[in-house]
């Protein structure tokens, strides 16, 4: 089997999706960012100084997976029609989890965006936050679930 993003001659390429099928196509991401118990109650509270974290983050991950193709190399561009942010914490654990869902009809994938999209929250949460816990630790970044296209269905644990 060849290389998908490699031409004959060893050079990267972008693989040609034009013969795909448009489809709906979905994807749904997570990770942590894990730091003191403390840091996570003052984020609760809003009294970081830099302001809300958390829609701070939500902002981040919207633009990020907007802008995949920019930062992601031989990503193809497509066209997001929702990106939602979802946040969830555990506060003895001092944990903020991070989900971001993406979705389209397009010809190739959203897995990347939904990836991107929580690395980019994740990274504006530890921005935000550094000045009282340059501990912080983002950690566990996977794919959840995608749906559509011709590799059909994905769900981690299934």
């Amino acid at each position: 089997m060849g290389l998908t993003h490699i031409d004959d001659e060893g050079k990267a390429k972008m693989v040609d999706v034009s013969e795909k099928d448009i489809t709906l196509r979905e994807a749904k991401a997570s990770g942590k960012v894990i730091m003191k118990p403390e840091t996570l109650k003052m984020i609760k509270e809003n009294r970081i100084k830099k302001g809300d974290v958390l829609a701070t983050a939500r902002i981040s991950a919207i633009m990020a997976a907007k802008k995949t193709p920019d930062l992601i190399p031989l990503a193809h561009p497509i066209p997001l029609s929702e990106v939602s942010v979802e946040f969830g914490m555990d506060e003895d654990a001092g944990t903020v989890i991070i989900e971001v869902y993406c979705k389209t009809q397009s010809r190739t994938g959203v897995e990347m965006e939904a990836i991107t999209g929580v690395l980019l929250a994740s990274a504006a949460i530890y921005d935000m936050i550094k000045s009282v816990d340059r501990s912080a630790v983002i950690t566990d970044v996977m794919l959840i679930e995608k749906r559509g296209g011709k590799s059909g269905e994905f769900s981690r644990g299934k």
